[in-house]
């Protein structure tokens, strides 16, 4: 398992709302920890769900093109629904802008919430198991397939090419090697939320 974050516990007032948008267009996705329960305002549409409602939370971590560093929680409610919750927001159609400790803070305070009012939700992280074994599997046809690339530039001497094939190589294993490692699937406690999937 990944490494874990302890968390302390519930401080009044403390970490009770975020607020990130999804686009450019359209108004803010806001939140906030109540008495009651989770309240949300999404695209003119708003709920309220109990601590106790909540059967599950997944944390990931979901890079994009315009922000590399990007978590998600998706928080499903007993009986239906499901909303998403990200780390970075839209700020110009050419910044997409990081609110690491408003994300990391409010996550933590909702974990804090549901274990003090007895919840039972599945907390999970990582992508879903056949999700991660199909990247696994892809990613290892594509390391056979530029080893063969590379053998085959070894014994024809296009050094050149070598050079392509061990500089792509490294910058996908960069690029890729951090989203596989995050995004391992695994279970969590209330306590012990992985660090690996908060900013």
């Amino acid at each position: 398992m990944g490494s874990l974050i302890d968390m302390p516990g519930a401080e009044a007032g403390s970490a009770t709302s975020y607020a990130y948008k999804a686009s450019l267009i359209g108004s803010a996705h806001r939140f906030e920890l109540t008495e009651q329960g989770l309240s949300w305002h999404i695209a003119g549409r708003a709920g309220l769900w109990r601590y106790d409602e909540i059967s599950a939370i997944r944390l990931s971590f979901r890079p994009v093109s315009m922000q590399q560093h990007r978590f998600r929680a998706d928080i499903s409610r007993a009986g239906g629904g499901r909303i998403a919750i990200l780390s970075t927001s839209w700020q110009t159609a050419a910044l997409m802008a990081p609110q690491d400790n408003g994300f990391r803070d409010f996550l933590i305070e909702l974990h804090a919430r549901m274990a003090k009012a007895g919840s039972r939700a599945e907390l999970t992280a990582g992508l879903g198991r056949k999700t991660y074994a199909a990247v696994l599997a892809f990613l290892a046809l594509l390391a056979v397939a530029m080893a063969g690339l590379l053998i085959r530039a070894l014994l024809i001497g296009e050094f050149a090419g070598v050079l392509f094939i061990l500089g792509f190589a490294a910058l996908f294993a960069w690029q890729v090697g951090g989203f596989v490692r995050r995004n391992r699937p695994q279970s969590y406690g209330f306590d012990r939320v992985p660090k690996a999937l908060l900013p």
